[in-house]
């Protein structure tokens, strides 16, 4: 007798959500996959900064950041902003960051174990599904402009070592030989090969166009409101919105497990579940510099670039476009584009490459998924049927193609317990 095939709903097709619906298809499941907006990858996923990057495995767990932050509070323009407005949440999340801080080596050098391995799964789908995503694979250089700042980053290289990544450091010399356009003084860096960049946004689509040729039902322009575990199913209620219509439809549909990959609103969902994942959304800002002359090509970097101290990161994507990212506000959830926040990043541009014109820079921000000790969430619920995949703050990229086969083995192996 035939295996019945599980049908299986996952929630969210950021990119999390989409290699969460990849995996499962691949391994012969039912898969419908549900999102509010009408296409993948519009929010978190839609213009980060582009790295794939091991070598930004550090958690923010540490004393270091806490000083740092209380400093940055009353410093305009500085890379982290927390409105000092109180919440429940916000004062939950952040009581269990300290709480966390004396994991901050052990889980940073779990996080790099994660993103070496998801590597390896990542460039799978894209050479098997041929996905076209202006990969870069010329490593990333973190530049310091103080001795205590390389120092620093000698010692998470370090922990870096232990987990199998090779980084290796760099004179001010060897910086401007890697990457001859970037300007500036610098006391060192350290420079990983391994690494490399893409985006997220094409990548993204491109495989949710490869989950449509398996088989996966793409339910977008869906809003999932209930959830609702039940003795023989899972109930899932949403609204759909209908082209040419203001309202949505209210429908229910029926599976028999569900995983949750649902970005900063997966704590909403959780906790209709019984579980408790606390996610905060930690908003972060970009601008994607549009590179319409061939000057202005030459004068970009081809490397991708991290800048400690701005908390700064780049990416090029293709011939005309490159993307600066940073920031880290605790603000809420609004997805406002405050122009304090995105005029650093102009600035930053105009600052290290002064030939480049930052004439049209496209301005964009998401809210990451951060959960206090900054790991993942990749387990079951207390409910049977119910799994998540969520949590990956500022390493979504980086790290969901690994995740999403972690899950996945999760579902897979929830039918084999006695």
């Amino acid at each position: 007798m035939p295996l019945r095939k599980d049908r299986v709903a996952v929630i969210g097709a950021g990119i999390t959500g989409v290699t969460t619906a990849y995996k499962l298809a691949k391994s012969g499941l039912q898969v419908t996959l549900f999102d509010k907006h009408p296409y993948a990858a519009m929010e978190t996923s839609f213009a980060n900064g582009g790295q794939l990057s091991a070598s930004n495995a550090e958690v923010w767990n540490s004393w270091t950041t806490i000083l740092k932050g209380i400093k940055w509070m009353f410093t305009p323009g500085a890379p982290l902003l927390v409105n000092p407005k109180p919440s429940w949440h916000k004062l939950s999340w952040m009581a269990e960051f300290l709480t966390a801080i004396p994991k901050y080596s052990s889980n940073t050098e779990a996080t790099a174990r994660l993103a070496i391995e998801a590597r390896r799964h990542l460039i799978q789908m894209a050479a098997d599904e041929d996905i076209a995503y202006d990969c870069q694979t010329r490593g990333i250089l973190h530049f310091y402009r103080s001795k205590k700042g390389f120092e620093h980053a000698a010692k998470v290289t370090q922990i870096l070592d232990q987990a199998g990544l090779t980084r290796r450091a760099v004179t001010s010399d060897e910086i401007r030989s890697i990457e001859p356009t970037l300007q500036g003084n610098f006391y060192g860096g350290f420079y990983t090969e391994s690494d490399f960049t893409g985006d997220i946004h094409k990548f993204t689509n491109g495989l949710a166009s490869a989950c449509r040729r398996l088989g996966v039902r793409q339910m977008f322009g869906c809003d999932v409101s209930d959830i609702d575990v039940l003795a023989s199913e899972i109930r899932i209620g949403f609204g759909q919105f209908q082209a040419g219509q203001d309202r949505a439809e209210s429908a229910v549909e029926s599976f028999d497990k569900i995983v949750i990959c649902g970005g900063v609103h997966s704590r909403r969902l959780a906790a209709q579940l019984g579980d408790r994942i606390n996610v905060y959304p930690v908003k972060g800002y970009s601008i994607t510099v549009n590179l319409t002359e061939q000057h202005d090509q030459a004068a970009a970097p081809w490397v991708s670039l991290l800048d400690d101290d701005a908390k700064i990161v780049t990416s090029r994507l293709g011939e005309s476009r490159f993307r600066v990212a940073g920031t880290a506000e605790f603000n809420g959830a609004g997805r406002d584009i405050r122009d304090a926040r995105i005029e650093p990043l102009v600035a930053w541009c105009r600052k290290h490459f002064p030939a480049m014109s930052t004439r049209q820079c496209v301005p964009w921000a998401g809210l990451r998924p951060m959960m206090p000790d900054m790991m993942p969430r990749v387990r079951a619920g207390r409910k049977p049927g119910v799994f998540y995949n969520t949590g990956h703050g500022h390493l979504g990229w980086t790290l969901s193609a690994v995740t999403a086969e972690m899950v996945t083995g999760l579902v897979l192996g929830s039918d084999q317990v006695a």
